[in-house]
């Protein structure tokens, strides 16, 4: 049984042409300015010294939050040290401030870097029992599901915040 949110059958197509070199992302030399730098992200609910925790825009899982750093720096790799272990610490306060709101199987934490080049880290809470979900399924459903409400992304991203 598929898991995809699409009917079969599906068509495999090929890959477009590369594009080398990649073109600048947000953030990066030549690129546009980096949005969280530049305060442009959805306004913040949570913070501390080293962190920022957002809301989405345009959303289908309540609850969802991007967690991003304060100083701007792309990826794992260029953490600095102490921001890398203190990335252990906050994470799993999100994790369980997530699945305090209940009706939360799983939350899954995503890093895709290919848009701007600001750390940041997505948490999605995976629907209690939305088994076809699973894995990496749930941002392809994320994605196909109905927007819920911004207002009320806003106000379970802030859920979760007081939960923290």
């Amino acid at each position: 049984m598929s898991t995809l949110p699409y009917c079969e059958p599906l068509v495999v197509r090929e890959p477009g042409p590369r594009r080398i070199p990649e073109p600048p992302r947000r953030g990066e030399p030549g690129g546009p300015p980096c949005r969280i730098c530049a305060g442009q992200a959805t306004v913040p609910v949570w913070s501390d010294e080293n962190w920022t925790l957002h809301p989405p825009v345009g959303g289908s899982l309540p609850g969802s939050v991007w967690l991003a750093s304060r100083v701007h720096v792309d990826s794992f790799s260029d953490l600095p040290a102490e921001l890398a272990a203190d990335f252990g610490r906050v994470a799993a306060r999100v994790e369980r401030a997530i699945l305090s709101l209940g009706d939360v199987g799983r939350v899954h934490l995503y890093r895709w870097g290919d848009g701007g080049a600001h750390f940041h880290v997505w948490f999605l809470p995976r629907p209690l029992g939305m088994l076809e979900a699973s894995g990496m399924m749930l941002p392809v459903w994320e994605d196909v599901l109905p927007n819920a409400p911004d207002d009320a992304l806003v106000e379970a991203a802030k859920r979760v915040a007081a939960a923290m």
